[in-house]
């Protein structure tokens, strides 16, 4: 047995410490970011606890708490030479504001909080799914793990799908932006906002997407009424390999949503059938390394957590599963691709951190 560094188990103590501190900052976070602090310290601050509690409808202690929790962390601002108690007052510093009140910032943070508040929801059932089947239904997380998904990826869809990812495929953007209507099917699209960040930039697209969770869907048709493209997008539950579907569109599209699937292959060519034989399919998914190595880096390690704690028990609740988890390597999805009939796959020359894109062509 070989390993690649040499163990200190002082230096683990001290990482283990600190993610134990990070975690708790991130449900503090959470906290803020769901009672409304945040915003309220933006639009009204300085104030006071009491200030603070009377205008978000909170306990004042309760909330004084969090406010010096806040403080000694470094979220927020105070005066360290007023009186301690609820007559101190606080308030988010300009520089901070668009990290925890801009959903379209591509530095928001509040939504790693949500989503970490999600992914642990169902702990106990995970637990249990571990001694048993493995499985733990989507459902069971809650709407704090679709919400912390959609709100994450939310920026990146607004400043990035549709003029930097799409347009590493010049061929797809002249269709998207020419007189002729083009449809685009978004598989797997959580509350939408990939499907409306691709109606805003394209006027002559429509975008129907196809989801089973039905709390996402509801969500995602809201948010498509108040941007104002309900008219050519539409959301519904409904699995994207009816037959009446093929041959419809232009392109289709799944989003960090393959990994998490129990049949990933039959996904995928229930995206081929979509798009004929002259239509583009679009995969984005995760940006692992090309094998396994322990230790290994920070993305690796956030994807095997996210892994261990929600994705592959998705994944495994429905049976029978190939059990993909969140660590989808490229060898893995040309493989899926293959199996599927595309006769070509082409990752897309796009620098991103997390993610990996799959041009496939039937």
């Amino acid at each position: 047995m070989s390993i690649t560094t040499s163990p200190d188990p002082d230096l683990l103590v001290g990482r283990i410490f600190n993610s134990l501190n990070g975690a708790m900052e991130l449900f503090t976070i959470y906290v803020g970011d769901q009672l409304g602090f945040y915003r309220l310290l933006h639009e009204n601050g300085p104030v006071t606890s009491e200030q603070l509690s009377a205008r978000s409808h909170t306990h004042e202690r309760s909330t004084r708490e969090w406010l010096e929790q806040q403080a000694v962390s470094g979220f927020i601002a105070c005066d360290p030479n007023e009186p301690d108690g609820a007559s101190r007052t606080y308030w988010l510093p300009d520089e901070y504001v668009e990290l925890f009140c801009d959903p379209d910032s591509l530095r928001s943070v509040v939504p790693m909080a949500q989503i970490l508040a999600g992914t642990v929801a169902p702990i106990a059932k995970l637990l249990q799914a571990y001694r048993e089947t493995g499985g733990v239904p989507y459902a069971d997380y809650g709407s704090d793990l679709h919400e912390g998904q959609a709100r994450i990826n939310r920026p990146q869809f607004v400043h990035l799908l549709a003029r930097d990812w799409l347009g590493s495929m010049p061929d797809v953007i002249a269709k998207l932006e020419s007189n002729q209507s083009a449809r685009v099917a978004d598989i797997g699209m959580g509350q939408g906002w990939s499907s409306i960040a691709i109606a805003k930039a394209y006027p002559n697209v429509h975008v129907d997407g196809f989801d089973l969770d039905e709390a996402s869907v509801a969500a995602a048709r809201i948010n498509a009424r108040n941007e104002g493209v309900d008219d050519r997008v539409t959301f519904e539950v409904r699995d994207a390999g009816d037959p009446s579907l093929a041959g419809r569109y232009d392109l289709a599209l799944a989003i960090e949503c393959i990994h998490d699937m129990s049949d990933p292959v039959s996904a995928l060519q229930s995206m081929r059938r979509l798009v004929g034989n002259r239509g583009t399919v679009l995969i984005v998914d995760e940006n692992v390394a090309d094998a396994f190595t322990a230790p290994g880096d920070d993305v690796e390690r956030l994807m095997y957590g996210f892994s261990v704690l929600h994705c592959l028990p998705v994944g495994l609740a429905e049976q029978p599963s190939v059990g993909t988890g969140t660590v989808i390597r490229e060898g893995i999805m040309r493989k899926y691709a293959e199996e599927a009939g595309f006769r070509s796959v082409e990752t897309l020359p796009v620098e991103h951190d997390t993610f990996r894109f799959y041009r496939m062509t039937a």
